[in-house]
């Protein structure tokens, strides 16, 4: 259920991908604070890189992502990283340790791979979120209507229309 759920969201932003030029991809928005899409974008893929790419040491720090301006800029590019997240995600669980940098200090915390991919999983959706507000206003792109919306605000929503 999360490998599938992981595939569909990120197959949403590649549908948005498609629908985009780079010159749209690339643009500071206004409703971004003056970031692009390409920005969120290449933040979503690079957090999901990070921790697979170090699933073998089982130490993750999304702090040491690599910020490649390439995935930011060219739409194609985005997508074919994207595409190899959905072939190389599905692992084994297994401990991991998450190491991150707060305040000067630096925190180690026990953690698990399908438990950091869950949270790349609602990370990427609070960035479709943000995404989202920046293209409502292009008439061309078309959005699937849960874009952006966690899965517990999608359920309490079938819920409520009962």
């Amino acid at each position: 259920m999360l490998y599938s759920s992981i595939k569909n969201t990120l197959y949403e932003v590649v549908s948005l991908l498609q629908q985009l030029d780079e010159g749209e991809y690339s643009q500071p928005c206004q409703e971004l604070s003056g970031g692009t899409i390409g920005q969120h974008t290449r933040h979503i893929i690079e957090m999901f890189q990070c921790l697979i790419n170090n699933y073998n040491s089982a130490l993750v720090n999304y702090d040491l992502r690599e910020r490649n301006k390439r995935i930011e800029t060219e739409t194609a590019y985005a997508i074919s990283c994207m595409e190899e997240i959905i072939l190389t995600m599905e692992k084994e669980n297994k401990p991991f340790l998450l190491m991150q940098n707060i305040s000067g200090n630096e925190v180690v915390i026990e953690s698990s791979y399908h438990r950091e991919l869950l949270y790349n999983l609602e990370h990427c959706i609070h960035h479709q979120a943000l995404i989202k507000v920046a293209v409502l206003s292009n008439e061309k792109v078309l959005l699937h209507e849960n874009f952006g919306v966690a899965p517990s605000t999608i359920q309490y929503k079938k819920v409520c229309a009962q």
